[in-house]
């Protein structure tokens, strides 16, 4: 019986006891905390390469709208070559830059957003199933110059694999995806 008397004494000074419950608390809330954080920080960075993915595409698209390739190959014979602006709004997209550094077949220039690809990216200036009639039936539509309005656009995906948190939650890549359209600029 003393020693029953004797625990239950312990038990109740342990419950009226102060000391420890701060390393006990964080012993439970630490865990927590950092799996929140790693989730913000995880979001943040999925949010940055869809915002550079989509700052890409909207440069691509209004370069494309105002590049004009004919003049290059109109004035060839005096020095101009043909450029290909769809190709070099994709590097805009990618790259940043419109012409690329090649060293021994390898392209030298750091893309936007790490592991995004040229091949991921699509530029379509003034296709035919784009363009629309500036005035129907009398009423216009758009202001042009021209009788149709033709729109670049430059779409574009990129597979987000994240910094490990998608991993430890079972998530597979994300495929983050997006597009911008300019009214074509015609010289």
């Amino acid at each position: 019986m003393a020693m029953f008397r004797s625990i239950v004494r312990k038990i109740r000074k342990f419950g009226r006891d102060q000391d420890g419950t701060v390393l006990v608390e964080m012993t439970l809330v630490a865990p927590v905390m950092l799996l929140l954080s790693a989730g913000v920080f995880e979001f943040g960075n999925l949010i940055h390469d869809k915002l550079l993915v989509e700052a890409g595409l909207t440069d691509a698209a209004r370069f494309g709208a105002r590049c004009n390739s004919q003049l290059y190959t109109d004035y060839a014979s005096s020095g101009f070559s043909a450029i290909d602006c769809a190709d070099m709004a994709t590097n805009i997209a990618v790259y940043g830059t419109a012409s690329l550094t090649v060293v021994n077949g390898n392209v030298t220039n750091t893309p936007r957003v790490s592991g995004w690809q040229k091949a991921n990216v699509t530029v379509t200036i003034g296709a035919s199933s784009s363009c629309h009639d500036a005035v129907a039936g009398g009423v216009t539509q758009y202001r042009s110059v021209t009788p149709q309005v033709c729109i670049v656009r430059a779409a574009g995906t990129y597979p987000y694999s994240g910094v490990g948190m998608l991993s430890l939650l079972n998530i597979g890549p994300i495929t983050l995806s997006g597009y911008h359209e300019e009214r074509w600029i015609r010289f």
